[in-house]
């Protein structure tokens, strides 16, 4: 029979047997002796070392009423190991029941970690656990931000894991054995880590505060005195107003993460959706080109790879800034990384430069060829208007007239396929009919216009009093932002009736006659050339007569003025 002692182990209360308590009390006291060499920290440890072996007891005693007896210890200190197991730390690594021990003790636990936190240091607690670099568990946090669930996985986790807060738990969340080698090595770097921080940030402020220290103290020294609860305000102030800029700048690296991230994706799928590479032979989409790539004297790939460095350079450096922000173990660029990224952009911006002024160059000026054929059309002959399309090359249910242009390709040649085209009909100077096509097109100088303009292919057929124009016009692939447009003018002689077909009433370019019918309205109606302009003969409710019987007023008034004038000489 064995007397029982009450003991406060750890903030715990346990009975334990005599024989238990001396056994117990001889180990705690051979590991103070253990450390009396260096008293840094010699409380802290002792006490971390108190609450470790409590947290084992308690782990045993399952009931209140229980006895810790001299097992219980004997279990305890071979988990914790013996004083002789520190003091000869690197010898007993070597022994294999010791590294046993270890191991055994040495399972990992979730926590979350205080000292190194963002909000609730519930990534880092779990980097430690899964043994991965922090940062990418914040990345990982912050895509799933924007998908709806990362807050509330955060919240739940911030609320159920516990925080690390003695020695023992911060090297169960870093799997590391919790024994007294380790718990003392836990201790001592902390105060090391501490000591160093205070030391530096000691030698910045005492230069720089050093010489007005001393005058501030002499001038306020009383009013301070008076005004400490003032001084405790500001301070805490101070710090709150700090830690919001911390926020605020957090959140700042995020978005500046997430919007880098974007841009350089996009930059990414863009680069090979947006056109071909000419060494791979793939076709890219034709009009995702900027318009200066078309006729550049530098080739297509070296253009979208300018571009892609010029604006991916600045996205990528700004997506390290947001990961420094984030945490402190990203490492900025060495220097020469920078320079020749800088090197790189330089060159990006200057070729996108020059092509840039190439293609404003090539430009400049506008040029024109004329094409002018004669018509077997006569005076009280009927002439019908038509356009068509070729669906062949590029289908469109409604042809009409428009800037847009489409890449198509004939016996293996890429071509522009465009339908700017403009119908005019006025009077012929004489009795012969003509149609003049005039195609305009631009270029670096006259020559060069000219030639373009040459290039444009375009063609319509004259069928028994129809004549058949093409909807449509083909050009050479690189000069699709020449702005080119077809003019075509027929020259018909007075009495000549013209009927414009329906699939002309988009095409139809700002026509005169008599009634200013709308050029849309002219489609579907016959027309006949007067003396001046056309003349509408089936339209409903025109006012052919009303311009009649003004024609006999003018001729009747002119009539009269030269009556009066006659009179006047008379």
């Amino acid at each position: 029979m064995n007397k029982t002692i009450n003991i406060n182990l750890g903030g715990f209360f346990f009975h334990i047997d005599e024989v238990a308590y001396q056994k117990l009390n001889r180990y705690l006291a051979s590991i103070s002796r253990s450390l009396s060499d260096d008293p840094q920290g010699k409380n802290e440890i002792i006490a971390d070392i108190e609450a470790r072996i409590s947290e084992l007891l308690s782990e045993k005693i399952t009931d209140a009423r229980q006895v810790v007896n001299a097992a219980d210890i004997e279990d305890i200190i071979t988990i914790m190991g013996q004083p002789e197991d520190y003091a000869e730390a690197e010898e007993s690594y070597n022994e294999p029941a010791y590294s046993y021990k270890r191991n055994k003790a040495s399972s990992k636990k979730l926590f979350r970690d205080g000292d190194d936190k963002f909000l609730g240091g519930v990534c880092s607690g779990i980097g430690h656990y899964f043994n991965i670099d922090v940062i990418w568990i914040r990345l990982a946090f912050i895509v799933l931000l924007f998908s709806g669930f990362s807050p509330l996985i955060y919240i739940i986790l911030w609320i159920l894991l516990p925080e690390a807060t003695t020695t023992a738990e911060k090297l169960q969340m870093e799997g590391e054995p919790v024994n007294i080698d380790n718990i003392e090595k836990k201790i001592r770097e902390e105060f090391h880590n501490v000591s160093e921080n205070v030391s530096e940030f000691a030698n910045q402020a005492s230069d720089t505060f050093k010489k007005g220290a001393d005058k501030i103290n002499k001038s306020f020294s009383a009013k301070t005195k008076k005004n400490n609860g003032i001084s405790d305000f500001v301070d805490t102030l101070g710090k709150i107003i700090l830690a919001i800029f911390r926020v605020i700048g957090k959140f700042i690296g995020i978005l500046i993460i997430f919007i880098s991230a974007a841009v350089i994706l996009s930059l990414i799928i863009g680069g090979f959706s947006v056109g071909s590479l000419e060494w791979l032979h793939v076709d890219g989409e034709f009009l995702n080109y900027p318009p200066f790539f078309y006729d550049a004297t530098l080739p297509i790939w070296l253009l979208t790879l300018c571009v892609f460095l010029l604006i991916g350079i600045p996205f990528l450096i700004l997506f390290i800034l947001g990961l420094r922000i984030l945490s402190s173990n990203v490492q900025k660029m060495n220097k020469p990384t920078r320079l020749t990224l800088s090197g790189v952009w330089i060159i990006s911006l200057l070729v996108i430069i020059f092509t840039a002024i190439d293609f404003g160059s090539s430009h400049a000026v506008r040029g024109q060829s004329v094409e002018k054929q004669a018509l077997n059309i006569v005076a009280n002959d009927t002439l019908t208007l038509k356009m068509v399309n070729d669906d062949t090359l590029y289908y469109r249910q409604n042809i009409r007239r428009s800037t847009y242009r489409e890449e198509v390709t004939i016996n293996d040649e890429k071509m522009v396929y465009a339908s700017n085209i403009k119908v005019d009909v006025r009077k012929s100077t004489s009795n012969e009919s003509s149609i003049v096509i005039q195609k305009i097109s631009r270029g670096r100088n006259k020559n060069k216009a000219n030639l373009n303009t040459k290039k444009i292919k375009y063609k319509y057929q004259l069928e028994d009093h129809t004549i058949v124009l093409d909807a449509f016009f083909l050009s050479d692939y690189n000069n699709l932002w020449k702005e080119e447009v077809i003019n075509i003018t027929l020259y018909i002689p007075e009495n000549v009736v013209i009927y414009f077909d329906d699939s002309t009433k988009n095409f139809l370019y700002h026509i005169d006659n008599t009634t200013d019918i709308y050029d849309q309205d002219m489609a579907n109606h016959h027309f006949i050339m007067t003396e001046r302009t056309l003349k509408c003969t089936d339209c409903v409710g025109s006012n052919d007569e009303n311009d009649d019987d003004e024609n006999k007023k003018v001729e009747a008034g002119d009539t009269e003025n030269t009556t009066s004038a006659s009179e006047i000489t008379i």
